[in-house]
Order: C-alpha cells, then sequence, then structure tokens
C-alpha cells in the first residue's frame, strides 16, 4: 500500500471515530432524535419504550442499507456505487447525524467483507468513507432545521445534508481511488461520478418521502416504506446498465480496432497500445474526462481506414509508390468517413481524420499546422508514433531502443510533432528510466499561418502527395 494511502486511510478513520463519539453526545441529547420519541425526552436510553423505538429505527434502517449496499456496481474509474443513500438519508432525516452515522458505519457492511475479500484497511476505509460524510451532512442538516417542525424547511435541509454527504463521500472514495490506482482525483471523481451523481442525488426526495412515510402511526409506515425498494432496486439496475453498455461499447470498439490490426501480422494489439499511450499523455497534460474518454475510443479506432486499403499496399515490404502511397495517405479520411454514422463518436472524428497532421504542416490530409490541429490528434500522433518507432514493420523490421524513439520525438519536435504533447510524453511510464536528450536549445522556427495559407492554396490548385514518412512516422 503507497505511504500516502496508509496515512490518508489512518486519518479517515480516526477522524470517523471522533465524529461518531462527539455527534453521539452532542446530538442524543436534542428531542426528538431518533424514530417516533415523543418531544420532551432528553435522552433516548433513560426510558425503555423510548430506547426500544430508537434502537428498532435504527436497526430497520440500517436492514434497509445492508440490502441497498448488498451488490455495488463498479463504475469505470474504479468507484463502487450502491443507492444506500437512501436509507442513510433517510435515517439522517429521523435521527439526524447520530442516527445516519451509526447506519452508515454498520448497514454499509457487503458480503465481500464477511467473506475476507477485502483486506481489514480496506473495510475500515470504506465504512469510514461513508460514515464521516453522514455525520457531516447530517450535522449540516440539523444546524439549517433547528427546533423547525414544517415540512418545506425539513425538506430543504435534507437537500442540504444529502448533497454535503454525497460530495464529501463522492471525493473522499475518489481520493483513495486515485492513491490506490495512481489515477489523477481529478479523473476518478468527475470520470466516475457523471455516471450516477445525477440518480443518487435524486434518491434524496425520495428519501425525505421514506421517513415521512416511516412516521405514520401504528406501525402502517414500516410497511409502507419498504415499497420504496423497487424504485431503490430500479436504480441500481440502472447503473448496471450504464456501466454494462460503456463496457460492450468500448469491447464492441476493441473488436473492431483487432480486427484491422490483425489484417497486418506486424500491427497486432497496435491501437491498443496506442490507446494506452495517449491516455497516459492526456492525463500529463491535465484534459477532461470527456477528453480521456475521445483518446480512449480514438486511440482504438484510427487505423480503421486501413479497412479500404489493399493488401498488396498494407502488407508490402518494399518502398510504396506514389500511387500507394496516396491509397495509404487516404486511411484517415477513410477512417473518419467510416466512423461518421456513429453519432456517439462525434468527439474522436477529429482524432481519426487529423493524426497524421505534422506540426509544421506538411502532414496529411488537410495539412493543418500548428494550433489548427486538434489538440487530442496531435497527442494521439505522438503516441501513434512511438509505438510505431518500437515495435517491427515492414519497412523497418528492426524495432527502435526507447531511447531512439525518444530521440526521434525530440528530434522532430516542432517539425512533425507538438513540442508540449512531446514534453507530456517524456513525463509518462512509457519514458520512464530512458534517457532523454532534451528539448534543442534553439526553438525551430514554425511557418506562419499566413504562409502555411498561401501553400494550402497552392496545393488545392495542384494536389500535392507528401513524401515518405521520416524514420519514425507510423503508416
Amino acid at each position: 500500500m503507497p505511504k500516502a494511502l496508509k496515512l490518508f486511510i489512518t486519518g479517515l478513520v480516526a477522524a470517523s471515530v471522533v465524529a461518531l463519539v462527539a455527534a453521539s453526545f452532542v446530538f442524543a441529547s436534542r428531542s426528538g432524535w431518533a424514530f417516533g420519541i415523543r418531544p420532551g425526552i432528553s435522552i433516548p436510553w433513560v426510558s425503555p419504550p423510548d430506547a426500544r423505538a430508537a434502537v428498532a429505527g435504527v436497526g430497520f434502517w440500517t436492514v434497509l442499507t445492508l440490502f441497498a449496499s448488498a451488490l455495488p456496481v463498479q463504475m469505470p474509474r474504479g468507484t463502487l456505487v450502491s443507492t444506500s443513500i437512501a436509507p442513510i438519508v433517510a435515517a439522517m432525516v429521523l435521527g439526524g447525524p447520530v442516527a445516519a452515522g451509526w447506519v452508515a458505519v454498520i448497514g454499509t457492511t457487503e458480503l465481500r467483507e464477511l467473506r475476507g475479500k477485502v483486506p481489514w484497511y480496506g473495510t475500515l476505509a470504506n465504512h469510514a468513507a461513508i460514515s464521516l460524510p453522514a455525520i457531516v451532512g447530517g450535522t449540516a442538516m440539523e444546524l439549517l432545521r433547528g427546533n423547525a417542525t414544517g415540512p418545506t424547511l425539513e425538506f430543504v435541509a435534507t437537500m442540504v445534508g444529502a448533497t454535503v454527504y454525497f460530495t464529501l463521500n463522492t471525493s473522499i472514495t475518489a481520493l483513495i481511488v486515485a492513491l490506490r490506482s495512481g489515477q489523477p482525483f481529478r479523473v476518478v471523481a468527475f470520470g466516475d461520478a457523471k455516471g450516477f451523481s445525477t440518480s443518487l442525488i435524486a434518491l434524496t426526495p425520495l428519501a425525505w418521502l421514506m421517513a415521512l412515510i416511516y412516521r405514520l402511526p401504528d406501525g402502517a409506515g414500516i410497511w409502507a416504506t419498504l415499497l420504496f425498494a423497487l424504485p431503490l432496486y430500479t436504480t441500481r439496475v440502472a447503473h448496471h446498465r450504464f456501466v454494462e453498455m460503456r463496457e460492450m461499447f468500448t469491447q464492441t470498439i476493441g473488436a473492431l480496432a483487432e480486427a484491422v490490426d490483425k489484417r497486418d501480422p506486424f500491427t497486432s494489439r497496435h491501437s491498443h497500445r496506442v490507446k494506452e499511450i495517449a491516455i497516459d499523455i492526456g492525463r500529463e497534460m491535465r484534459v477532461s474526462e470527456a477528453e480521456l474518454e475521445a483518446l480512449e475510443w480514438g486511440g482504438l479506432l484510427h487505423d480503421v481506414g486501413k479497412i479500404g486499403v489493399p493488401d498488396s499496399v498494407l502488407l508490402k515490404q518494399e518502398r510504396l509508390t506514389r500511387e500507394e502511397r496516396m491509397l495509404m495517405n487516404a486511411h484517415p479520411v477513410k477512417g473518419a468517413e467510416i466512423i461518421a454514422p456513429v453519432t456517439k463518436l462525434a468527439p474522436e472524428l477529429p482524432i481519426i481524420r487529423h493524426h497524421h497532421e505534422w506540426y509544421n504542416g506538411s502532414g496529411y490530409p488537410d495539412r493543418l499546422m500548428g494550433e489548427e490541429i486538434p489538440k487530442l490528434a496531435r497527442i494521439l500522433h505522438v503516441a501513434d508514433a512511438f509505438e510505431a518507432m518500437t515495435a517491427a514493420r515492414p519497412y523497418r523490421m528492426k524495432p527502435l531502443s526507447q531511447e531512439q524513439a525518444l530521440a526521434e520525438l525530440r528530434k522532430f519536435a516542432g517539425i512533425q510533432f507538438d513540442p508540449v504533447v512531446v514534453d507530456a510524453f517524456v513525463r509518462t511510464k512509457w519514458a520512464a528510466g530512458v534517457s532523454d536528450p532534451g528539448r534543442p536549445a534553439e526553438t525551430r522556427p514554425v511557418p506562419l499561418l499566413s504562409q502555411a495559407a498561401a501553400r494550402m492554396a497552392q496545393a488545392a490548385a495542384v494536389p500535392a502527395v507528401p513524401d515518405a514518412p521520416a524514420q519514425g512516422e507510423p503508416l
């Protein structure tokens, strides 16, 4: 376990224990703190009937939380999501931070923990990551609600408390996953939260309604509250379907990419490796979660246009003729045309079309230059080139070493590659321990946009065919 993660879990568990003890002493003396106890009873356990009501209430919501937590859904970045927010918030409405804390710490026990599949420190971290936010959220709700009994203020206070609870819980969980997996916190937090935040926050009004129904007399509220298990289950199914559909979509794209790569024995798994390198570069450049997803799918599909390239050209080991080079250089355009009807992949189209543009404007298909080239395409270009240089190709049977490939990236930074992207690549694990010659001492001149515009206008009149690729440029 990383030292930073160990220290964070230790502090989290300690803070959770202190908060639970403090809340139990501070808020337990408030009248009506738990589950149907009549006003005027200041400490629930001094009167056995009221104590039994409190314990029964905590037990009821704990059981509901156990069921809601039993089948968590793992999101793409590693966060586990369940619908336990609803019974915990309902307990918060009825019993404040004390009830919310105890229900959260006991009710979130999972079967995998009981079976020993989660290490003891992981179990402590999981429970603390839920109970501490529940106590803080319950405290915020109590401070806002005060002694008022009106439904409007109680509802507003519930929404505020649940939002505090959800935000803190999501942040703590994302930080644990980030420290454990090495992913940036922002990527984990915003990457997973967008898939479940709306639906979980939408459960807050449901939780308030559950608490309202529970207060019905003569035990009717208990049975009526159980009817809310159905919407909780359907929400869990929706989360599972979201993850399942995304995974199926990604697997389908990966299978298509693998089919394209296997046409050429030299490029098996090429697209998968390019995707991984591009994502790591994107993380170093702190691109958004949506852009990381575009790099993931765009990396897999960047060579899909090679479906339209004949085997006689794609597999040729000798130097390509002018006509063959034109066929090969058309694959980015063909790839974009193939993917264009898939509206879900619209963000990936610029990556696919422009991943062979050169930074100085001499690439293809549109001879874009500098910032004209989409940022994600510039990232993929570097990833594509490094993977191609360090693997065998028909035109170069002996792969370059990592040192040689990095030297090529540095050599052509500002010509073929964006220097900023090359700098980001050097900070990834793919260049770890590799001798880096550093950036050139003198900045290479880049043609002015006006010069590029004039050249593009001239090229439109007389179509030009790019020269054979420089060493290291992937076909």
